[in-house]
């Protein structure tokens, strides 16, 4: 007797446990089950990081890239995949919780919704029953003859009818069933996340293909790259300082997308562990409490054995249940593990190619720098050597103006063709350039060019006096583009006049407009007078008089003309021998004699020479007596300063 009231005891106590394993089972699993906004959260974050696919493939732009981009497409469209089964599976595990949760208790009145699953039930059985009558009598025709034939065909037809019937009842019943329970759902929110889950799956169309493409393991997918060609690369020429530049930036841009990439892979990672986690907690305990149970499965009672196997079967059922709930998210960690991983083996290689280039741009620039410091130091050494070998400062100057071009001319080029990506490419766009500044500034060339004539062998310099159509002046400046003349009055005076002159150095390329300057080394002009005599005065009396007179009175400045005349020597191939002695010439008229004496000054005392000479010639003129005729007017004297050299008449 007490041992059948301790085997009812030990019976009961099974039975409670049994229920309250049920019961703390499917406690937890509503406990660890995601709620609607986490799965909503999840999937956003899972599409926003698909959504990058975009931002690689624009990244991409060598094969090898084009490839890793490809792979990670292939296990994007997984990962995507299987985040959207979890969440369906988790939408229908809601659904279903939410419906037992409306399930009414034993002593309550059944719901219109518990009517109809009940109506629907009774003609789907109804239905079933029917259709195997069907059948049965379908297989008894063949072998019937007679009248009996004739009444199988009589119940077929009947059967056939009924079965239409409750086929349409079925239809009907099965239509108001679903819109009562999706009623009733919407209400809960229960349809409403799987509508949600439904319109995000349409937005990425890698949600929408066969699911059965998510089952399967790896990303590195076995079929070829996609039709359209990977991009070229992206033809950056690294052999200009210029191309390394650029592919540098390219490459720093790159790696920061990949990093930004990788963080959001990392966070989605995260986010799908933690889903997870509840869910591998929960399949732990199972298989520990699963281990505690088979370590009891020793005993000899067969109602406990009974009831260890009840256990275990319950256990596996939501062993399983749990696990095919977590599989996708086990699936998708794998799947963004290898994602990663081709991220940053992505990374690292552009890291490479970064770091290489970036040395190879700082050893470039680097030697750019060396060699511009060095063409300076030659060009300082330059004009240091200007300074101290040239003394003339006509010629010191025009050396180092050649310096300073040559200088700036040579680093420029050397930039140029640094930075150019190819020769080509400079030779056109200077040629383009240069055709372009030829129309628009041919004028300032002109006179750039105007310049270097005006500062050659015969050339110009600061002080010269100079003549430039009818403006005759002083230089005072000379520059690239124009120079400037400090105007001089003429009629014997040289004063200046108060006002500058500037002229454009393409002055020298005008025939019309001719430039007068003084031989190097001299600074003689030529002056003129004109006076007339009678008729009837001896011609070479007059030529020998006043030749005579002249010559004498520019005895005192013969030493300085014969100095410049052999400059002139040194510096012009021919020049005649009596090049600067001064010259007479006479013309007869019908009633006088015209006397044009010639002779040469200096610039700087041209006004005393002149007095000089014409006080000499009324001397001579007045002391010779041969040269009076009685009742003859005295001779004029008429002076000209702005006369060319005297030509071979004298």
């Amino acid at each position: 007797m007490n041992n059948t009231r301790s085997a009812g005891l030990l019976l009961a106590f099974l039975v409670s446990s049994i229920a309250g394993t049920s019961l703390s089972f499917s406690q937890t699993a509503q406990a660890t089950a995601p709620d609607a906004s986490q799965l909503i959260q999840f999937l956003n974050r899972t599409i926003t990081w698909y959504r990058e696919l975009a931002v690689e493939q624009a990244t991409a732009s060598d094969p090898d890239d084009q490839f890793i981009v490809y792979d990670n497409r292939q296990i994007a469209d997984q990962a995507v995949r299987l985040a959207f089964d979890f969440a369906r599976a988790q939408a229908d595990a809601i659904a279903r919780r939410a419906a037992s949760s409306r399930t009414p208790g034993a002593g309550s009145s059944p719901t219109r919704s518990q009517a109809l699953r009940q109506m629907e039930d009774k003609v789907d059985k109804q239905y079933g029953d029917t259709q195997a009558e069907l059948e049965v009598t379908r297989q008894k025709l063949p072998g019937a003859t007679g009248p009996r034939r004739q009444e199988l065909e009589s119940q077929i037809v009947e059967l056939q009818s009924e079965l239409n019937l409750t086929a349409a009842r079925k239809e009907a019943v099965h239509g108001m069933a679903e819109f009562v329970a999706g009623t009733s759902m919407s209400s809960a929110g229960v349809s409403g996340l799987r509508a949600q889950i439904e319109a995000l799956a349409s937005s990425v169309p890698a949600a929408t293909l066969n699911p059965a493409n998510s089952t399967q393991g790896g990303g590195a997918s076995a079929s070829q790259p996609p039709g359209a060609s990977p991009a070229a690369s992206s033809g950056t020429d690294v052999s200009s300082i210029w191309g390394l530049a650029a592919d540098v930036l390219v490459l720093s841009e790159k790696i920061r997308t990949i990093d930004s990439i990788i963080e959001q892979t990392t966070a989605l990672s995260k986010s799908s562990r933690d889903l997870r986690a509840p869910f591998a907690a929960r399949l732990r305990d199972l298989s520990k409490r699963g281990d505690e149970l088979a370590a009891q499965a020793d005993t000899a009672d067969p109602a406990l054995l009974a009831q260890e196997r009840q256990q275990l079967d319950a256990l596996a059922a939501e062993f399983k249940q749990t696990s095919s709930a977590v599989a996708p998210l086990s699936k998708q960690s794998v799947l963004l593990s290898l994602y990663q991983r081709n991220l940053t083996t992505w990374r690292d290689t552009l890291t490479a190619r970064y770091q290489a280039d970036l040395k190879h741009l700082g050893t470039r620039v680097g030697f750019l720098c060396l060699f511009i410091v060095a063409v300076i130091g030659a060009g300082e050494l330059w004009r240091r050597g200007v300074y101290r070998y040239v003394h003339d400062p006509r010629r010191r100057h025009q050396f180092l103006l050649l310096r300073k071009l040559m200088v700036w001319s040579v680093i420029t080029l050397t930039i140029a063709f640094t930075l150019a990506a190819r020769l080509g490419s400079i030779l056109t766009f200077a040629g383009l350039l240069t055709a372009g500044v030829a129309v628009a500034l041919q004028n300032v060339i002109l006179s750039i060019v105007g310049y270097f004539f005006l500062i050659g062998k015969f050339g110009i310099r600061v002080g010269d006096r100079v003549q430039i159509g009818r403006v005759t002046g002083e230089v005072i400046d000379i520059g690239l583009v124009r120079l400037h003349l400090m105007e001089l009055g003429g009629g014997g005076f040289d004063a200046p006049t108060g006002r500058v002159v500037a002229f454009s150095n393409s002055v020298v390329f005008q025939p019309g407009a001719g430039l007068f300057k003084q031989i190097p080394g001299t600074s003689f002009v030529w002056h003129e007078i004109a006076l007339t005599v009678p008729r009837g005065v001896d011609f070479r009396l007059i030529k020998d008089t006043l030749l005579g007179a002249v010559t004498d009175a520019l005895v005192d400045y013969r030493a300085e003309l014969d100095r410049q005349y052999r400059q002139m020597e040194r510096t012009i191939i021919s020049v005649s021998s009596d090049a600067l002695q001064p010259g007479i010439r006479l013309r007869a008229t019908s009633s006088a004699v015209e006397v044009v004496i010639r002779y040469a000054v200096d610039l700087r005392q041209g006004g005393e020479i002149d007095e000089r000479v014409s006080h000499a010639l009324l001397g001579a003129m007045e002391g010779e007596s041969r040269l009076k005729i009685a009742g003859a007017d005295p001779p004029e004297i008429h002076l000209r300063t702005d006369v060319s050299a005297p030509d071979a008449t004298r």
